[in-house]
């Protein structure tokens, strides 16, 4: 496969590139480390630990059990018993492993979580959803209506038939039709590989992904500031007093007068 990589070494380069119209539609995720490749937490977990490929399935359904007998207990809505997608999406959204991968429309708030703890190069990937498969299966969330030609887990019974075996190299792209605060407020959305053993890169065709390698040296400075300005931070991603507690470490970096990491006060400003 040969990835298209684009180095970014300024916040304004960034700009301009993803308001071009070549990247219109697409979908977007930063990570802190331009090295690692794109896996799920799940994938992650399986291979940090050595959980042996033969047990994956078994393992990814038992936890999924798991959390529909016991999770009744602390949620006031309960998704459908056949519902795995929704299912998924909700532990996802409180910490369980899962095969789901965060991506956001939005690549003002991939910048965001490309950078925001980043002290080494990080990258913004990039993806095109029609051009996920090289089938003509529909491989995107439909709008409206549902067709007999989707392989998405929105479609009851998929997830079972098309994501559990491991055995389907696609990819799949798309949110559950009830969609919870944090998702909203991210403008999120879902990348859902079929199989774990292989990263989205290696399975995406190659004019569907693209790499954005960030300077983080050269550019987060701005970039955090420029962000900050747009309101895209902790407090507004994460809805609720634990995004709000998250929100105060970059304010130890800012401050509206002068600049914390020199103490220079900005124009009219003094410092007290």
């Amino acid at each position: 496969m040969s990835l298209k990589v684009i180095e970014i070494k300024s916040w304004k380069e960034y700009v301009e590139v993803i308001t071009n119209s070549d990247f219109k539609s697409w979908a977007f995720r930063g990570q802190t480390d331009t090295d690692w490749p794109l896996l799920s937490t799940l994938s992650r977990y399986f291979k940090t630990f050595k959980v042996h490929p033969d047990a994956w399935q078994q393992q990814e359904s038992r936890i999924l059990r798991i959390f529909k007998r016991k999770s009744h207990l602390f949620l006031s809505q309960i998704p459908e018993p056949d519902d795995s997608f929704q299912w998924l999406a909700l532990m996802q959204h409180f910490g369980t492993p899962t095969r789901l991968l965060d991506f956001t429309w939005s690549p003002y708030v991939s910048a965001f979580f490309a950078l925001e703890k980043a002290t080494n190069d990080s990258a913004i990937w990039a993806v095109f959803p029609p051009g996920l498969a090289d089938t003509k299966i529909r491989t995107t969330r439909a709008s409206q209506k549902l067709g007999s030609d989707e392989i998405g887990p929105w479609i009851f019974g998929n997830y079972e038939k098309y994501f559990l075996p491991n055995t389907y190299n696609f990819v799949t792209i798309g949110e559950p039709h009830k969609m919870n605060q944090r998702l909203i407020a991210q403008s999120g959305t879902f990348v859902i590989p079929g199989r774990l053993d292989n990263p989205i890169e290696s399975i995406v065709k190659d004019n569907s992904i693209v790499k954005f390698v960030l300077k983080t040296s050269e550019l987060r400075k701005t970039a955090m500031s420029e962000l900050y300005k747009m309101n895209i931070s902790n407090a507004t991603l994460f809805p609720g007093l634990d995004g709000l507690a998250r929100s105060l470490a970059y304010e130890l970096e800012f401050h509206w007068a002068f600049d914390p990491t020199n103490m220079q006060p900005y124009d009219g400003f003094h410092i007290d």
